[in-house]
């Protein structure tokens, strides 16, 4: 049935057009301690991550210090790089989804359904892309963004009163939105296309076949796999450091002392007994696998943020919240093209406008590009191993658009009931002088502590399960989808050490990077980690769209494309291109 060419006018077969890659040998050991793991990538990854561990362990000064200056060189030559290459990754999701040779296409074999419930789906995209990040800025990002923002800083509106609510959703959206879900998208769009389409291993350089082919057998193909692991260790170790600091925040509000030092920041005991807790329980459940721990903390988790999001709804700033809900994405779709594209540049004058808006944006745009970047193996690769089964636009609608209404109601009314508590219900500061990571405590127990101190404590004990959940998930989802990447893809069972080992790796890294500068230390490391990958993720855009154009044209002539079609037409004289 497959091995129907084109006709050409003279009734000869034509032949230019070959079924695709469907074959990408990469060696893994046979036997001993790393049997069925790809010992470079592995053994590469580990030594970088050990060493970066040491580092800042055993000589915190100078790691904070060289570190630092790589982030302010970064900071100021690719502050552009970052932020374009984020629009052109929205630019071609929405592109494949609407485009109707590609938005048909079943990220599976012809006839596979999805493999998880919708509810499953989201909560698990929800619970490992992003949800932790919701406990935290949900409330302290709109508050910050009310005190300074690009208008603020030229004069446009006044930072802390009425006539900056706008401004601050514009900008809480736009970091939250479109943009951090292209991120996932491209990543997971890629891999869930060449694997199981393809038949590809379910790694990081095979959504580069199209580009590169078999070359990616070797030390190339090595070289991405290792630079996608260390940008998916820096970058939960940033999820995980904002969560540790919240989760101290968390267990002091519930009554457990002696985690905070004099300025009410996680001291070292914090510090160790958080990561102790949470990494533990990672592990854990990350030795059960996906199906099992995993989808059943991302489904407790759903459930409790909905019954915290809807106490914040019901209970809260009620009509404020829907107001900049429905306000805010409207002022952030059309401000999107501007706010995408724009770079700012200094003129060098340290307090001049110019200066001050280059400062914000590598503070805000560019850091949360770079964190969602660093994120993207491990959300790609996670969100491509959940989404089998399902069509690229079905995919892309669901991983970029669902998430980020999800966020936008999270920013809208818990964010938005802290700044109409300070603006109108006598907060007096309590919700906007609180840590970052403690201001979702504050709130609640303003709100609930003069009706009854039990209720404030219930919240907060409710907002610290779902916090740990939260962490995780998103922890032994990392564990799982690094050892996927080092065993050649191969998403079966993985040995207890290896599982033990990242879980351990993981922690360490957190806990180094916050000795050797606290969260700012691990914000820098990310950074740096993220500018190397995002090259890797332009070229897995090319790569996507030159295979769904090449698919197309195989359709038209006959050809055919899928692993499971191929596999029978090789055999009648089909021979893949690479």
């Amino acid at each position: 049935m497959y091995c129907r060419h084109r006709i050409d006018i003279q009734g000869e077969r034509n032949t230019a057009i070959k079924p695709p890659l469907t074959e990408l040998p990469i060696k893994t050991a046979d036997v001993g301690f790393y049997r069925g793991f790809s010992v470079n990538v592995t053994v590469i990854s580990k030594i970088i991550i050990s060493i970066l561990v040491v580092w800042c362990i055993f000589w915190p000064t100078q790691s904070g210090k060289v570190l630092g200056g790589l982030n302010s060189v970064i900071l100021s030559n690719f502050a552009a790089w970052y932020i374009w290459v984020v629009a052109f990754f929205i630019i071609v999701c929405f592109g494949l989804a609407l485009w109707p040779a590609a938005g048909k296409l079943n990220l599976g074999q012809p006839g596979e359904g999805p493999e998880f419930s919708n509810f499953s789906w989201f909560s698990m995209m929800f619970g490992a892309g992003i949800g932790v990040g919701m406990l935290t800025w949900a409330v302290a990002e709109p508050v910050a963004h009310f005190g300074s923002n690009p208008e603020t800083i030229q004069g446009i509106t006044t930072g802390g009163a009425a006539d900056n609510v706008r401004m601050a959703y514009k900008w809480s959206f736009l970091h939250w939105g479109l943009g951090a879900w292209a991120c996932y998208a491209v990543a997971g769009l890629s891999l869930a296309f060449f694997s199981y389409r393809r038949g590809l291993p379910l790694t990081i350089r095979s959504a580069m076949t199209p580009l590169f082919g078999k070359s990616l057998s070797g030390v190339l193909g090595h070289i991405i796999d290792i630079v996608a692991v260390v940008a998916t260790i820096l970058g939960v170790a940033q999820t995980l450091g904002f969560g540790v600091d919240q989760f101290v925040a968390g267990l002091t509000r519930i009554g457990i002392g002696g985690l905070v030092d004099a300025e009410n920041n996680a001291n070292m005991t914090g510090i160790i007994v958080a990561l102790v807790v949470i990494m533990g329980a990672s592990t854990i459940s990350a030795l059960s696998g996906v199906g099992k721990g995993i989808k059943w903390l991302s489904n407790i988790n759903m459930v409790l943020s909905i019954v915290l999001l809807g106490f914040f709804i019901i209970f809260g700033a009620t009509f404020f919240g829907a107001t900049a809900f429905v306000v805010g994405i409207w002022d952030y779709l059309i401000a999107l093209p501007q706010m995408s594209f724009n770079v700012w540049s200094s003129d060098g004058v340290e307090g001049s406008e110019s200066f001050l808006l280059t400062q914000w944006q590598g503070w805000w745009p560019v850091f949360y590009w770079a964190w969602w970047i660093a994120f993207a193996p491990f959300v790609g690769l996670f969100l491509a191993r959940i989404s089998r089964g399902r069509t690229i636009r079905e995919f892309v609608l669901g991983a970029m658009i669902v998430p980020s209404i999800m966020c936008f109601v999270w920013f809208a009314w818990a964010g938005g009931t802290a700044i109409d508590l300070e603006l109108n219900g006598g907060a007096n500061g309590v919700i906007f002088d609180a840590g970052n990571g403690d201001k979702i405590f504050a709130m609640t127990e303003f709100m609930l502590a003069p009706i009854a101190q039990a209720l404030a404590w219930g919240m907060a004990m409710l907002i610290v399960i779902l916090l740990m959940t939260f962490l995780v998930t998103s922890a032994d989802s990392a564990v799982l989808i690094v050892n996927t990447i080092n065993a050649a893809g191969d998403e079966g069972p993985k040995a207890r050490p290896h599982i033990l080992f990242w879980g351990a790796a993981l922690g360490l890294v957190v806990a180094g990077l916050l000795i050797s500068g606290g969260t700012s230390a691990i914000q820098t490391a990310m950074v740096i980690g993220a500018l190397p990958f995002s090259v890797v993720m332009v070229l897995m855009c090319i790569s996507l769209i030159k295979a769904v154009f090449n698919d197309s044209r195989r359709e038209a002539a006959g050809v055919p494309s899928v692993h499971s079609e191929i596999e029978g037409a090789t055999g009648n004289g089909l021979s893949p291109a690479e």
